[in-house]
């Protein structure tokens, strides 16, 4: 579930429909007194918050989840009209895991919340060892022969999708949309290029990426 406080209707909408047209569980509230009365029925798994709020500003909001202990590691995206540098600063020290300010594009939104919900499930993955290659999703670590290995985000992510499906085959569309959070209509050489470097920096490990012609991708045990 995905809470959304935004006291703008037609954004309100837009962003619960998108959501869910992503088989994202979502609800909209327009004031944060309906918002914390659902929070106490039910605890998200992300929360989508405006700065410029009625009743309380959404920074005042941030702290006081930041306090409490069932929310306190809940990740939450600000959304704000304002798009100053100290508006930023502000809602990131005050504990928020990003920043989007408004207007924004609603693919960058879901990519974004799938990015975020990513990252909470690896916090909880055990640790993978196959081969030379040993992966630690809690600490962000990647080392093959116990070297160090340096990826980008998308290489990182793609990584650790393969892993967690380790001897199932992922198609590019699969690729795609859990990776990107949307399609690239047909563009899937991105998920080829990225695969093409991610083998290349992980050297003799690289091999356990199997290639199935005219499917996609998956990890060899």
């Amino acid at each position: 579930m995905i809470y959304l406080v935004e006291d703008d209707e037609s954004i309100r909408e837009l962003v619960v429909y998108t959501l869910k047209s992503q088989d994202l569980d979502a609800k909209g509230f327009a004031k944060p007194s309906l918002f914390w009365k659902e929070l106490e029925k039910e605890v998200p798994s992300l929360i989508l918050l405006d700065i410029m709020l009625p009743e309380e500003d959404g920074i005042s909001i941030l702290k006081k989840l930041r306090a409490r202990p069932d929310t306190r590691k809940l990740p939450i995206i600000m959304l704000t009209a304002k798009g100053s540098e100290y508006d930023t600063v502000m809602g990131l020290d005050s504990g928020a895991d990003d920043y989007i300010p408004k207007p924004f594009r609603m693919m960058e939104l879901i990519s974004r919340i799938k990015a975020r919900l990513r990252r909470l499930e690896d916090k909880g993955a055990e640790e993978y060892r196959i081969g030379s290659l040993y992966v630690c999703p809690s600490r962000h670590v990647v080392t093959v022969n116990k070297e160090p290995v340096n990826l980008t985000l998308k290489e990182y992510e793609m990584l650790c999708l393969l892993l967690k499906n380790s001897g199932m085959v992922l198609s590019r569309t699969q690729l795609l949309n859990q990776i990107w959070g949307y399609e690239f209509d047909g563009e899937s050489r991105t998920v080829d290029v990225h695969i093409r470097t991610l083998r290349q920096k992980l050297g003799d490990a690289g091999d356990l990426i199997e290639t199935v012609r005219g499917i996609g991708y998956k990890m060899g045990k």
